[in-house]
Order: C-alpha cells, then structure tokens, then sequence
C-alpha cells in the first residue's frame, strides 16, 4: 500500500439509528477521535436526535438501514457498495446485526475488509442471525464477557476491546440540602432488559425520604408513567425522558441504580466509576468484569435482595460493590486499538489485492 494511503484511512460506521444508547454514544466518541486522528469517516444511518452530536468533519449518510427488510437491506448494501467503489474507501464496520447483513453484502461486492462489533450478548438464536459475524474479518467484542459468551457463534475471529469514556472533570460530590433524603439515579434506556420496571415495583415497597430520578427513554415509557400513578408515586419517582447532562446528574445524586439484566460493556457505569460514584448494580458478567470483587452485586431481578441493598444504603449511605477504575479506557486509548485493527486489515486486503 501506498505509504500516504497508510497514514489516512477511510472508514465507514453502519449502524441503525443515531437515537438514544450506547451504541450511539460509542460512535460519536469513536469516530470523533478518529476524524482529530487524521482519518475520513462516514457514518451510515437511518438518522435521528444524536446526528446533531456528531464532529462536524464527520459525514453522514440517511439511509434506512434499520429496517428488518430483505429487499430494503439489498438495496442499502448496493447504494453503499457504489459509494465505496467511487470514493474508495477502505474499510466497512457495522455495529448491529441488520447493519451487518448489509456491511456485509456491501463489502462483498466491492472486496474490501468488513468488521462488526458485538455490544452485546445476543443469547440463544438462530446459528442465521450469526452470518455476518462468522464472515467478518474480525469481530471486536466489547467486554472479555461478551466474547466469552458468543464464543458458539463466532469462528475465531474474535478480539476484545473495550469501549473507551472521554475524561471528565467532574467527580462525585453527593446531593446538596437534606442530608437525610437518599437521592436515586437510574440512566439508560427504558426497556425491560435495563430492569428499571423492577425498581419501580421494588421502591414501592420502601419507606424513608428517598427520591428517584429516571433519565433516558424508550418503550416502557408510557407503562412506567401509568404504573408510577397508579402506585402514588409520582412526587417521588421522576421521568425526566432524554438527557445530555448526565455527568452532573451523577455528580449530585446520592447513589446509581443499575439493574441490568444484560449489557456489553456499560457505559453508564463505565462513567460511575470514573467519577467515583457509589453503585448498586446487578450481577452480571460485564459488571462483574468491572468489579474488584462480586461482593455487594445483586442478582438483577431479585427484588428481595434489592430491596434489602437499598434499605441499607438509606440507613447507612454505603454500598458494598467496589469497581476497578483502571480498567475503563480512554477515548484516545481505545481508538488506538481500533485504528491498529483497521490499519491491519485494510494492508492485508491491499496485499491480497495487489
């Protein structure tokens, strides 16, 4: 490969919608860093709120991408493939399965390298739905959990690499005013696999002066609205729907909620933990992989034992789980990882070509 063409990549990120997630989070940190590297990126979606959020040097493309369609993904991945072909670029990366399909097909047809990222655990599905992570050059997995447990799905073609957090000036201070109302914060999207309806049922049950804070949308929105009403809970519990001035919410609240029942590796946390804030998380094996030891983690679900953790931290404002710091990457770091990745696979692909 031409020497200039070394120090320049040109990189395409697929994924389905710029809304709320972390996936979305991931990409703008990750292709901000690599446009300030020196790198030409495109991002490829069906749009959304976060398209605003992105480095102004960074494209985007509005293409339907998230849809469930065969024909509509055909006609995606030939769009895209004639994009790359005209403008050369070198590299495709996909960040969800239907995005995959496509990245694939896409890669396919003009020859060049084809990576996706596993954010999370898909579970038990059919071995179809694993395709394009079977025929991917490389998947990067974004814990040591998510590879361990996708090992069935994948060749070994598999390397981990954590999602990198921007540093922040910011650390924990704790709520200002009335020491003895407990100040909870749960963040994150409002899906059932985030847990949040158990905290709902399980702070029903808890007397004391507490408050809950609620930041982030999805599905269960409207369900959690009613159910909060009918539970007379609404001077208590607040739904404050989408927001980007989480770090001071963290900053000022008195302890993070985190009852997931499956992540990847959580930003969320990954960001608690950089500020130094306590945690009452769920026991699973990306926040266990986080975690200095498995103390004080807590079955997700198990409302009899999160019960018991939220009665204690309102007696006391401890919490037993103790989270590693060190292991949360930078941005900078992170992004040195990928580009080593992209800058092997798109010399391979050149020697193969040449």
């Amino acid at each position: 490969m031409d020497p200039g063409r070394v120090a320049v990549m040109k990189i395409i990120e697929i994924l389905p919608e710029m809304i709320e997630g972390g996936v979305e989070r991931h990409l703008i940190m990750l292709s901000d860093q690599l446009v300030k590297d020196g790198h030409k990126v495109m991002i490829i979606s069906a749009g959304g709120k976060l398209v605003p959020k992105l480095n102004h040097k960074v494209l985007h493309w509005k293409l339907p991408v998230h849809k469930k369609n065969p024909f509509s993904a055909c006609l995606c991945s030939l769009k895209i493939a004639k994009i790359m072909k005209e403008d050369d670029w070198d590299l495709i990366h996909a960040h969800s399965r239907v995005p995959a399909w496509i990245a694939l097909w896409a890669s396919r047809i003009v020859k060049k390298p084809y990576i996706v990222t596993a954010h999370v655990n898909f579970g038990n599905k059919s071995p179809w739905i694993y395709k394009p992570y079977r025929q991917a050059d490389t998947v990067i997995c974004v814990s040591n959990a998510v590879e361990e447990n996708m090992k069935p799905c994948f060749t070994n073609n598999t390397r981990v690499i954590h999602n990198g957090m921007p540093e922040t000036p910011y650390f924990w201070k704790g709520p200002a005013g009335d020491e003895g109302t407990r100040k909870f914060l749960f963040i994150g999207r409002l899906s059932k696999v985030k847990g949040i309806q158990d905290l709902v049922e399980i702070f029903s049950t808890i007397d004391g002066e507490w408050s809950l804070d609620v930041l982030g949308d999805g599905p269960l929105m409207p369900f959690l609205k009613a159910r909060i009403a009918e539970l007379g809970l609404g001077n208590r519990i607040t739904l404050h729907g989408f927001r980007d001035d989480t770090d001071q919410w963290l900053r000022k609240c008195s302890c993070l909620l985190f009852p997931s029942y499956q992540e990847g590796m959580p930003l969320t946390l990954a960001r608690a933990i950089q500020m130094k804030v306590p945690v009452i998380a769920s026991d699973i094996p990306p926040v266990r992989e986080m975690a200095l030891s498995e103390e004080g983690l807590l079955s997700p679900g198990d409302h009899s034992s999160w019960r018991q953790a939220l009665k204690q931290f309102q007696s006391d404002g401890r919490v037993e789980a103790t989270f590693n710091r060190d292991l949360v990457p930078s941005i900078p770091e992170m992004t040195t990882e990928v580009e080593s990745l992209y800058r092997g696979l798109i010399d391979r692909n050149s020697g193969r070509s040449g």
